[in-house]
């Protein structure tokens, strides 16, 4: 019976493919510059929303938002995110630490 099993160099019962490299899957936060930086999105592949429950960033009508916004609150790409909510006119979730209510409140104030 054929296997993927390899004994060396990994030792026993390690596959031979067993790592994969975390830059080639996106892992946020270890994103490399690219030659297609210039994507308007790319800052959401060092978000902290993308490692975590997206029902938190989305919560039900009078649900809370405290989760969401402590994660937020620690998050690099936070300015990036808010500004994308603003320009595009994010109806619904979390986005950057404010909620609707507070972006909508933003925006009448600017």
């Amino acid at each position: 019976m054929a296997s993927n099993v390899s004994r060396a160099p990994h030792g026993p019962g390690v596959p031979d493919d067993w790592f994969v490299d975390p830059i080639r899957l996106g892992v946020p936060g270890v994103r490399q510059p690219v030659e297609d930086d210039d994507n308007p999105l790319a800052w959401q592949s060092d978000s902290l929303c993308a490692q975590t429950d997206p029902e938190a960033f989305f919560p039900e009508k009078g649900g809370s938002t405290r989760d969401a916004k402590k994660i937020c609150a620690s998050c690099e790409v936070r300015a990036q995110c808010l500004e994308y909510a603003l320009e595009n006119d994010e109806r619904f979730g979390i986005w950057g630490g404010l909620s609707e209510r507070e972006r909508r409140k933003l925006r009448k104030r600017a």
